[in-house]
């Protein structure tokens, strides 16, 4: 049964295609993935407020810690392409 869908799928792209065509609008060669989409981007407001409540529950050694290992005494010191690994520590802390 799955053949046949993925069959029929073929078929209504090549169809697309042909319809595009006959629009005048350019060729797409494939479908994009949602694996080709950019992340979300983590902002360092993000990761603040993640810290901030992890501060106030009393974890601020590991804060602190967590900062450190990310070569930063401070959250501005952090590498904006690091975020998105610090928020996830952050959050497991």
């Amino acid at each position: 049964m799955n053949d046949t869908y993925l069959k029929l799928a073929e078929s209504f792209e090549q169809l697309a295609q042909g319809y595009r065509a006959l629009a005048g609008e350019p060729e797409r060669t494939s479908i994009p993935d949602a694996d080709t989409q950019p992340a979300p981007q983590v902002t360092i407001e993000q990761v603040r407020a993640v810290l901030a409540g992890k501060s106030q529950e009393g974890k601020t050694r590991q804060v602190k810690a967590l900062l450190l290992k990310y070569d930063a005494g401070k959250l501005s010191g952090v590498k904006p392409e690091d975020y998105p690994a610090l928020l996830q520590e952050a959050e497991a802390l």
